[in-house]
């Protein structure tokens, strides 16, 4: 009798945030604003003028909030009672279907602005 010589021990699922790797990836460091609640990967992050703090990109604001600064690279939980550090990216070409970002915006608000950052974008195939 053959030996089964293959066994399955987990799953990975894409989560199709990069569009591909033509354009150079950097990243950086930001401080989340406390009680955000849980902020995704592939949310589009600004930074509150006053404080230096990042909060999702939302152009009502006139805060600073209103102009794209990075993608966040992993999910974070904010909260806690302090303020948490994260990690960004700051250039590289992405999926605009799997990007987040802040109030009622869309793709189309920031697309202009994220491209004169660095940050590109093109519509991918969902895995």
């Amino acid at each position: 009798m053959a030996e089964n010589m293959v066994e399955v021990i987990g799953t990975y699922k894409p989560d199709n945030l990069f569009a591909g790797h033509n354009i150079p990836v950097l990243t950086d460091g930001v401080v989340l604003a406390k009680n955000q609640g849980v902020l995704k990967r592939g949310t589009v992050v600004a930074i509150v003028s006053a404080s230096s703090l990042a909060k999702p990109v939302d152009s009502t604001k006139t805060d600073g909030t209103q102009i794209p600064f990075g993608i966040l690279t992993d999910t974070v939980d904010t909260t806690s009672s302090t303020d948490v550090k994260a990690t960004v990216y700051k250039t590289g070409l992405f999926n605009s279907k799997a990007l987040t970002f802040g109030g009622t915006d869309t793709v189309a608000t920031h697309q202009a602005k994220l491209r004169d950052a660095g940050i590109h974008l093109q519509s991918n195939i969902p895995y």
